[in-house]
C-alpha cells in the first residue's frame, strides 16, 4: 500500500509541471502518509508517546508493547479512582 502512495506521489509531481496545483496535491498527500499511514515507528507515534496500535495488531517492539500496557494499566487506574461504585458492584 505504502509503494502504491509514493508512485502516486511522483506521478502527482511529474503532471504538476503543467498544473502546479497537482504540486500541492503531493505535498498533501506525502504529508498525510508520512504523518498518519505508516505503521512501525512514525513520527506521530513516538512523539505522543501513546499511540496505539490498531485494534487487534500487536505492537512492532517489545518497548512499543510496553508504553502500551503501561498507557492501559494508567487508564484503568485513573477509571478505577473516578469511578469507584462500578468498582465495588463488580467486586461482588
Amino acid at each position: 500500500m505504502g509503494t502504491l502512495i509514493i508512485s502516486a506521489i511522483f506521478v502527482l509531481i511529474i503532471m504538476g509541471f503543467k498544473n502546479s496545483v497537482l504540486w500541492l496535491a503531493a505535498a498533501g498527500l506525502g504529508y498525510v502518509y508520512f504523518r498518519y499511514g505508516r505503521t512501525g515507528s512514525g513520527t506521530a507515534a513516538s512523539s505522543s508517546g501513546g499511540g496505539s496500535p490498531a485494534a487487534g495488531s500487536s505492537p512492532a517492539t517489545y518497548r512499543a508493547y510496553r508504553q502500551r500496557r503501561d498507557q492501559q494499566a494508567r487508564w484503568e487506574r485513573r477509571y478505577s479512582r473516578e469511578r469507584p461504585l462500578r468498582n465495588r458492584r463488580q467486586g461482588r
